[in-house]
């Protein structure tokens, strides 16, 4: 049951701006025939939108907002409630939960980076992960049909889909990477122990100090000179990355990385092939599996030596490090890709969702475990850095790094010197690809909904096609990402094209939805749905602070852009140019859709154009009848 006071409330909302939803007496529910109706645009594109079948196309995407169906069919919906929150808890724990954040807290103050990170999660990630999973079930839209609430931002749908294709391009190269490292430690001598291995070289560290003759000369090789055993498996076995002598030249496709890539892609199709359904159960064993797994690193990894320096030198508090603005451009921009907004993915996800679904317990639940996530993983990582450290009699931060080279280098160097290694590093590796599964599922999901709903005729019967083909794409465009050298492309593929790309989209997304869709809109759409209208601290952080919070980081990110290099290799620049291009391939849509939306709008002056931009689809009927464009109006502006 409604209160009075929001019922009134919501009642003063309708009478000043008529064009917002009204409740049905009965259930709650929006009657599409009342306020859906299409304009003449839709029922030349739908010619069955008439009679007593126009209910069932709505804006052009024949889906009605709340029942979600398209040619009379349902919308498919998540078997279980839990379904839904391990589908999103798992694509927002991802691979940068482990090697990212753990590394970032201890370069930018330890404990007192929580102070800017926590800030951030209140203000801007809860609040975006809050918006996108009310917009999503809502609306009951993927990505790009969504922008029916304004088509001004369409382009803003089409970036993020491409902006995810893209990521799909190289997340699942990693999880091949994993695979091949899971296959790898079923031995009974870890092959990255010992330097006695046909790919081994002679600055091959051992664990014993001395000197060996290297093209005449005597060199002095301990654990700072030499290279560990880990290091030259994952250089040269692994990637063979040896056979490369930089992006200029990839050499050939590295075989065993394109199986296990390959293989990567088939659990992939075969888990999201089928839709929400299928995907929904696979979760319950890759979105739970991480959290056991750490929770046996962690109890294993305090009884180490060492173990307590590692962590104290993680949470140790540096308050001078706050002083410095990279430690709050860090955070605001980890709490935003650990959040995982932006990708239409949590979009997607929540368009499944059953209408009266409590979306607010869902987005507080995600992001908290989310972030706590982060925090335990930091824990079990310098845990076994500690260590490490005093094995090597070397500093800790000469030992800790972040990337690729923590797990797949200082991590297996770590579990080889365990007993019972085979089996520490069989579920280390377990936990590796399940993670990196979690988030390629949501990424794949992302897109198929998306292309799904914008083209419901063409693509609705046809899911397990489209995915096939996606996963074709994918195999085959990042097979540039598994050559001898693969990881110059990955290291490319990571730093451009999700990005300030995908900042820049997700600032737009933020600012079409709080003000040109409209704060005093989307309350009303939640108090529909969950009985309860947002409290003002939310509607004030959408309609400002989250915005602003996100501009911010995108003028950060183009401030303090370097170019890119990988350790000593540095990039040419027409690989810089290369990256940029594909930056600003997902980021031209957004522009090029305002222009597109307003140029080929169906009106005859330039201002109807724009009013019916800026409008949802379903009040251009209006609009063209009676002139009265509500978002012409300063109220709708100052309203939230």
């Amino acid at each position: 049951m409604e209160s009075e006071t929001s019922s009134v409330e919501l009642t003063r909302m309708t009478n000043l701006y008529p064009d917002l939803p009204n409740k049905n007496e009965t259930n709650g529910i929006v009657n599409p025939s009342e306020h859906e109706q299409p304009d003449v645009e839709d029922v030349e594109r739908y010619p069955k939108m008439n009679g007593q079948e126009e209910s069932k196309y709505i804006d052009g995407f024949g889906v009605s907002e709340h029942e979600g169906h398209v040619d009379g069919v349902e919308r498919e919906t998540w078997g279980k409630k839990m379904d839904f929150l391990l589908s999103a808890i798992g694509f927002a724990v991802d691979l940068s939960n482990v090697w990212r954040f753990p590394y970032l807290c201890y370069r930018n103050g330890g404990g007192a980076f929580l102070i800017p990170y926590v800030i951030f999660l209140i203000f801007g990630g809860m609040p975006l992960l809050y918006m996108e999973m009310s917009i999503g079930q809502y609306h009951r839209e993927g990505a790009i049909s969504l922008w029916k609430i304004c088509p001004l931002f369409e382009g803003v749908g089409w970036a993020v889909v491409l902006i995810a294709f893209y990521v799909a391009f190289y997340y699942n190269v990693i999880i091949g990477w994993s695979i091949f490292y899971l296959i790898a430690s079923f031995s009974k001598d870890l092959p990255w122990i010992g330097c006695d291995h046909d790919w081994n070289t002679d600055m091959c560290y051992n664990g014993t100090d001395g000197y060996v003759n290297i093209g005449g000369d005597q060199v002095w090789i301990n654990a700072s000179t030499g290279d560990s055993s880990a290091r030259e498996f994952w250089e040269r076995k692994a990637l063979q990355i040896h056979k490369s002598d930089g992006i200029e030249d990839l050499g050939g496709l590295n075989w065993q990385m394109v199986l296990c890539f390959g293989a990567a892609l088939s659990i992939v199709y075969f888990t999201v092939w089928k839709g929400v359904k299928t995907s929904g159960k696979v979760v319950w064993v890759t979105a739970t599996m991480p959290y056991v797994v750490l929770l046996v690193l962690l109890i294993r990894g305090v009884t180490l030596p060492g173990a307590k320096e590692g962590i104290t030198y993680y949470v140790n508090p540096d308050f001078n490090r706050l002083k410095t603005a990279q430690v709050w451009v860090d955070a605001a921009t980890q709490i935003f890709y650990s959040i995982g907004a932006g990708f239409g993915v949590h979009v997607a996800f929540s368009s499944y969702n059953p209408f009266h679904n409590n979306c607010y317990f869902d987005a507080m639940l995600t992001s908290s475990i989310n972030c706590m996530t982060s925090f335990l993983s930091g824990f079990v990582i310098f845990a076994f850095l500690g260590y490490m450290s005093v094995k090597q009699q070397r500093p800790i931060e000469d030992v800790a790094t972040d990337g690729p080279g923590l797990v797949f280098e200082v991590y297996p160097e770590a579990i080889s010197t365990l007993p019972g290694s085979t089996a520490w590093s069989i579920i280390f590796y377990i936990m590796l690809i399940t993670l990196g599964l979690d988030s390629s599922f949501g990424g794949f999901e992302s897109i198929a909904t998306g292309l799904i709903d914008a083209f419901p005729r063409r693509l609705k019967n046809k899911r397990k096609q489209l995915v096939l083909v996606m996963c074709c794409v994918v195999f085959l465009v990042g097979l540039a990402n598994v050559s001898y050298g693969g990881l110059y492309v990955l290291t490319l593929m990571d730093s451009y094209v999700a990005g300030t790309s995908l900042l820049f989209a997700v600032c737009c997304e933020a600012i079409g939805i709080s003000w040109f869709y409209g704060v005093y809109v989307l309350a009303p759409n939640i108090e529909e749905m969950i009985g309860s209208r947002p409290q003002l601290w939310w509607r004030f952080l959408w309609k400002f602070i989250s915005p602003i919070f996100l501009f911010v980081i995108v003028i950060c990110s183009i401030i303090y852009y370097e170019p890119i290099t990988l350790e000593e290799y540095d990039y040419p620049k027409w690989a810089d140019a290369i990256g940029w291009c594909m930056a600003l391939s997902s980021m031209s849509l957004i522009p090029t859709f305002v222009v597109y939306s307003v140029v080929t709008a169906d009106a005859s002056t330039w201002k109807q154009r724009l009013a019916l931009a800026i409008s949802p689809r379903k009040e251009h009927a209006k609009i063209k009848s009676s002139g009265e464009v509500v978002r012409f109006k300063v109220k709708h502006w100052v309203t939230f």
